[in-house]
């Protein structure tokens, strides 16, 4: 009983520190806006440079991500107090993610050494398999609906409407369309799923291989 319940522990940590690292990866991967804000031509739309969009988003980047900037002021794009409310709402799910990442981490390579130390590796097959199951899935319903996944993420993680933005009063929403958020969801379920994959293949080879 007490080695299925580390097992689990430890399956948990390792499956959180993917899902985690994933995120972190994603909400801090610039290139990904840089190439919407062309490819959506949102300079043109608002009337302004591309590098003065990025400099706002910069400054928004920086404030979900440091704990020790407790304002957000962003000089080209004014916000309610409803939009501020919310993205101070996305910076405590923005801290609440690293402190995961870190803990699952350690968690982590803590379970891989035990599981490396005591030639266990071909447990963890079937899990990477079964793992690589859910982010496909996602991925189909991203491709097929984002709408309603991504109304439903919201009503989760959120139990008020300031995510709804009006863009008369924070007009940074102009500069966020839904369908980047799309692309996060993609870009994170899809490094996701690599991570499955490899993880399955690695442990596989490492489990049955020939001695």
């Amino acid at each position: 009983m007490k080695k299925t319940a580390s097992h689990f522990i430890g399956l948990t940590s390792l499956f959180l520190c993917i899902l985690t690292l994933a995120i972190t990866i994603t909400i801090n991967f610039i290139p990904l806006y840089r190439f919407d804000l062309t490819y959506f031509n949102i300079p043109e739309s608002l009337g302004m440079s591309k590098e003065m969009i990025m400099e706002n988003y910069s400054i928004l980047i920086d404030y979900l991500n440091k704990p020790w900037i407790s304002t957000l002021t962003m000089p080209d794009f004014p916000s309610s107090e409803n939009g501020l409310f919310h993205f101070y709402e996305v910076k405590k799910l923005f801290l609440i993610n690293y402190v995961i990442a870190i803990l699952s981490t350690i968690g982590s390579l803590m379970y891989l050494r035990f599981i490396k130390k005591n030639r266990l590796t071909w447990k963890l097959v079937r899990p990477f398999q079964i793992g690589m199951i859910i982010p496909f899935v996602v991925l189909i319903v991203i491709a097929l609906n984002f709408d309603e996944l991504f109304i439903a993420f919201h009503e989760l993680f959120f139990n008020n409407d300031a995510w709804l933005f009006n863009p008369s009063t924070d007009p940074i929403i102009l500069a966020l369309p839904e369908a980047f958020f799309m692309h996060c969801f993609i870009l994170a379920f899809s490094l996701i799923e690599i991570s499955m994959i490899v993880g399955y293949f690695t442990t596989k080879h490492l489990a049955f291989k020939k001695r």
